[in-house]
C-alpha cells in the first residue's frame, strides 16, 4: 500500500503540474491579445527580451545555418545531379530545412541559450524576494515577468528560424557553385524551392516556431518562479526547464507533423 500510495502521489503531483502549466499557457495567450496588457514597463521588458533572445543570437544562428547549408544543401544538389533528378531539389530542401531541421535547431539554440537564462534570472529574483516586492508595488508578476519573456522567446524563435532558412539556402547554393554542384541559374534554384512550398508548410513553420517558443517561455518562467528560498535550487530549476522544454519541443513537433502531413 505504501508503494501504491507513493506512485499515486507522484502521478497527482505530475498531473497537477501539467494543469498549472496549461493554465499559465492559456492565460498568457489570452492576455497577449488584451490591449491593456502591454503597458510601458511590459513593452520595455519585451523589447529587452527580444534583443537578448533574438538579435544577439542572430550571429550564432547564422553561423550554424551557414554550416548546415553547406552540409545539407550541397549534398542534396550533388546527389540529385548524379541521379538526374534536379527537379526534386526544391521538395527535398523544403522537407528537410523548412519543415524539420530549421525550427528544431533554432528552438534548441534558444532553449540552451535563453531558456536557462530566463529560469536562472527568475529563480534568483524569487530567492532575493524581488518578486514579492513587485507584487507589493502593484505589479502583477505574471504580466510583468512571464508574458514579455514568453512572447519575446516565441517571436525570436520565429524570426531566427526565417534567418536560418535564408542563410542555409544561400550558403548551400553558393557553396554548390564553388564546388561545381550548383543548380546554375539562381532563378531556377529559387523557383524550385518556392514551387515546393505549400500553405501547409507555412502553417507548419508558424506552429513549430510560435507554439514551442511559447511553451519554452512558460516552462522556464514557471521553473524559475518555483524556486523557494535556497540559492542552490536555481541550477536545478534551470536544468528542469531545459529538459522539460526539449521534451515539449519534440512532442509538439511530432504532433504538428502528424496533423499537417499525415
Amino acid at each position: 500500500m505504501n508503494i501504491l500510495g507513493a506512485v499515486g502521489k507522484h502521478q497527482r503531483e505530475k498531473w497537477g503540474y501539467y494543469r498549472r502549466l496549461t493554465a499559465v499557457f492559456s492565460t498568457v495567450v489570452f492576455l497577449c491579445f488584451k490591449p491593456g496588457t502591454f503597458r510601458r514597463t511590459v513593452r520595455n521588458v519585451l523589447a529587452r527580451q527580444i534583443l537578448f533572445t533574438g538579435f544577439e543570437a542572430a550571429r550564432f544562428v547564422s553561423l550554424v545555418a551557414f554550416l548546415i547549408g553547406i552540409a545539407v544543401v550541397v549534398q542534396a544538389q550533388m546527389w540529385l545531379a548524379k541521379v538526374g533528378q534536379s527537379a526534386l531539389l526544391g521538395p527535398i530542401l523544403v522537407m528537410v530545412i523548412i519543415r524539420e531541421l530549421g525550427p528544431l535547431l533554432v528552438n534548441f539554440i534558444v532553449i540552451g541559450r535563453s531558456g536557462t537564462a530566463v529560469a536562472t534570472e527568475l529563480g534568483n529574483m524569487n530567492v532575493a524576494g524581488e518578486v514579492l516586492v513587485l507584487d507589493a508595488q502593484g505589479l502583477d508578476p505574471l504580466i510583468y515577468l512571464v508574458i514579455p519573456r514568453t512572447l519575446g522567446v516565441a517571436v525570436s524563435v520565429f524570426c531566427l528560424t526565417v534567418v536560418f532558412i535564408v542563410v542555409s539556402f544561400a550558403s548551400g547554393y553558393f557553396s554548390g557553385l564553388v564546388l561545381g554542384a550548383g543548380a546554375g541559374n539562381p532563378g531556377l534554384f529559387l523557383k524550385s524551392v518556392f514551387k515546393a512550398i505549400t500553405p501547409a508548410d507555412v502553417g507548419s513553420l508558424l506552429a513549430k516556431t510560435f507554439i514551442p517558443g511559447l511553451l519554452t517561455g512558460v516552462i522556464c518562467c514557471a521553473e524559475g518562479l518555483s524556486v523557494s528560498t535556497a540559492i542552490t535550487e536555481v541550477p536545478q530549476a534551470a536544468t528542469r526547464a531545459v529538459v522539460k522544454s526539449v521534451t515539449a519541443l519534440f512532442f509538439v513537433s511530432v504532433l504538428i507533423s502528424v496533423f499537417t502531413y499525415a
